[in-house]
């Protein structure tokens, strides 16, 4: 019987069995070594590598593995198959070990029902559980603090802080005989007596159920990337495997079983089936039929603008649409490639060892880093590119995203990253416009949808909530227009920089539909032209049309062909997309386009305030005056002060009632105290107040109003 295997590397992988051997397999040519013969009574239940640093944070010891085993003991072996260390850990067997993500802890549990944290050398630091039933599995969470393990059929999640919320919740009808905790996404994986494997999606309880077996599941391993899985049972093969990635897809199984596995992505009249190390392109447009074969297994693919990367375990392909047959190849550093990103001009791999960025040409564009870079917890959730920008989303912590030059890997603007409130779950950069005009959107954990400006000099940039309880979005790869999933509606941002230029007219710019149809916790998988695909918690996939006019319209704008504009709206006849034309031209300070628009929408008292812009004697007053219009008062008055509009500056705060800040004003350039003052005691007579202002007391004083 197969006990237990374990992963070193993407062409490296352990298994031990009751036969006392533990034997060393290479997945790409199916080649199997014994490296160790163990002592006739010592029956092996669990091993698990030690894990590998990142870039030059390496340890000797990864070249190791934890084997637990029946007689109470766990062992640390090197993988040359030398006996480091044998440890007396539990009364009866030890059923499970597993090393935290840094490596600096192991987590055992046994049959005495008791949970022990080890030092990596093998001493004792504590017990952090201890119950009256068999813990038969164990997982760390991905960021080392908490520990998942079993009990009967219940699932428990118990921080190593003393005194802090445990979490325990039913998961299965049966004995839960094996559980992992995926560092990528979060899930929880469970499988047991009951014959169902299920996922937990954290904090949504109970589990969501994702298949069932012929037989109990005594074992299976997620895969380093992505969040494959395989089980076994009497015998070493491949069960089922499922992949949550939602950027591109990965491909491959384990030992001298992947004989054929099958994918598809029928994005650009493409698709793609993969039998690993070989890989058809069908295309449905004309019926052709490419064959693409490659010297190792494929480990990953990705799909978008044109270009197809693929990534095996020695060397990343890159095909283009136009011609299946001249791969560009080059050779990686790691076999573990465990996300492929794609923008129009370049893609970006991330591994073991970094992010790499690459143009399709081959060439390496940049290698950005920042602090406490963790690649093994990166995904397309957490990373976004554009043809200029690289954001990242921090482990250490989740309220801050690292933003990067694209070309240089330099950190942008001045250098400090973008900092929220709350902790940060998604994000997206838009993929289309300027780069001084570059918008990240992202998620938070209380699901609000945000929007904001990556170009960061100086003072905060401002963060605007543009959506609540949004499970998943996307932007557009032609043009900026977000979708999302936004509790039971599916919606779709026509023109999300609206916020920041018409804050009241943003509702007047979405499209939305029901998006029941869709299940629970469904995942918007691409928006590509004006086609959104989603993925239903069950795996199917949904193909969701939307207008093609606003972004005919976004092209007209970016173009600056305003009469082609109001040529579209008035043939489409739509509110949408009027509102949509009067935000854009007031963000590109087109005010008689920007006059149509709202006149077309109804909103008469914005149109006369655009009106009174327009007749403004200055290029200076219009620009001020259009800012106050998107609400940027600061800016404004700002503007008016460096063009030497002092009174200006001073009668805009004293129309937005701002007393103090134009009496302020007045006294700094010892002009219009005055008119501040008469301004203000019209204001209390009108009110039949009286003045209480200190400030404005002493100054009335001693001038003659």
């Amino acid at each position: 019987l197969v006990s237990c295997v374990g992963w070193t590397a993407a062409d490296e992988l352990f298994s031990c069995s009751d036969d006392q051997q533990v034997v060393k397999w290479n997945p790409v040519s199916s080649e199997s070594t014994r490296v160790l013969q163990l002592p006739g009574d010592v029956y092996p239940l669990d091993l698990h590598c030690f894990p590998r640093g990142t870039g030059a944070k390496r340890q000797s010891q990864a070249e190791s593995f934890v084997l637990t085993s029946s007689d109470g003991k766990f062992h640390l072996i090197s993988k040359l198959g030398r006996v480091e260390k044998s440890v007396e850990a539990h009364c009866g067997a030890v059923l499970a070990g597993r090393w935290n993500y840094e490596g600096t802890a192991l987590v055992t549990a046994g049959e005495d029902g008791q949970v022990k944290i080890w030092s990596k050398s093998g001493m004792l630091r504590s017990t952090l559980a201890q119950q009256g039933t068999p813990v038969y599995s164990v997982s760390w969470a991905p960021d080392s603090d908490k520990v998942l393990y079993t009990s009967g059929q219940q699932l428990i999640i118990k921080p190593l802080q003393p005194n802090a919320k445990v979490l325990q919740w039913k998961g299965h009808e049966g004995l839960i005989l094996k559980t992992d905790w995926n560092s990528v996404n979060d899930l929880i994986l469970s499988a047991g007596e009951d014959c169902r494997y299920k996922i937990s999606i954290l904090p949504h309880f109970p589990n969501y159920k994702f298949g069932a077996f012929q037989h109990r599941v005594p074992k299976f391993l997620l895969r380093p990337f992505k969040g494959f899985f395989f089980h076994f049972h009497a015998g070493f093969g491949i069960g089922k495997s499922w992949s949550s990635s939602r950027a591109g897809f990965g491909v491959g199984a384990v030992g001298g079983c992947c004989e054929s596995q099958e994918y598809f992505l029928p994005e650009f009249g493409f698709q793609l089936f993969c039998f690993s190390p070989c890989a058809q392109v069908h295309n449905v447009i004309n019926d052709a039929v490419d064959l693409l074969e490659f010297r190792d297994r494929v480990i990953k693919a990705s799909l978008n603008y044109g270009y197809l990367v693929v990534s095996t375990s020695l060397q990343c392909y890159v095909f283009s649409t136009r011609n299946w047959n001249t791969p560009l190849i080059f050779d990686l550093k790691e076999g573990t490639v465990s996300l492929i990103l794609q923008a129009e001009r370049h893609f970006l791999l991330v591994d073991g060892g970094g992010l790499y960025l690459y143009s399709y040409e081959g060439r390496l564009i940049s290698s950005p880093k920042y602090p406490g870079l963790r690649t093994d917890i990166l995904n397309a959730l957490t990373v976004s590119l554009s043809n200029d920008t690289l954001a990242v989303k921090d482990k250490a912590d989740e309220r801050v995203i690292y933003i990067f030059e694209a070309l240089s890997g330099k950190p942008l603007g001045d250098g400090k990253p973008l900092t929220h409130k709350t902790e940060i779950v998604e994000i997206a950069l838009d993929q289309k416009g300027l780069t001084s005009e570059r918008k990240i959107a992202f998620i938070d954990k209380n699901r609000d949808l945000f929007i904001t400006s990556v170009k960061r000099f100086g003072k905060e940039q401002k963060i605007v909530k543009i959506g609540t309880m949004v499970q998943s979005l996307a932007w557009n790869d032609g043009c900026n227009i977000l979708c999302g999933i936004q509790d039971s509606r599916f919606t779709v941002w026509y023109y999300p920089n609206t916020v920041y230029v018409d804050k009241d007219l943003l509702p007047k710019t979405l499209y939305q539909k029901d998006a029941s149809e869709f299940s629970k916790s469904p995942q918007i998988v691409s928006f590509v032209g004006n086609q959104v695909t989603i993925r239903r918690a069950d795996g199917s996939l949904v193909h969701l049309h939307i207008s093609p006019y606003p972004a005919i319209l976004h092209g007209h704008v970016s173009s600056s062909r305003w009469q082609d504009g109001l040529r579209l709206c008035r043939f489409v006849k739509d509110q949408t997309l009027w509102a949509c034309l009067a935000a854009m031209a007031v963000a590109n300070k087109d005010m008689s386009t920007a006059e149509i628009a709202y006149a077309a929408i109804g909103e008469i008292d914005k149109v006369q305030y655009i009106n009174s812009i327009k007749e403004l004697p200055s290029k200076e007053s219009r620009l001020a005056h259009l800012l106050l219009f998107s609400g940027s008062c600061q800016e404004a008055e700002a503007l008016l002060l460096q063009a030497g509009l002092v009174y200006q500056a001073i009668q805009i705060n004293i129309n937005l009632y701002n007393w103090e800040r134009a009496l302020e004003l007045a006294v700094k350039h010892r002009t219009h105290v005055d008119t501040v003052l008469a301004y203000r005691q019209k204001f209390l007579e009108d009110f039949g107040k009286k003045e209480t202002n200190q400030r404005f007391l002493q100054y009335a004083e001693g001038v003659s109003v």
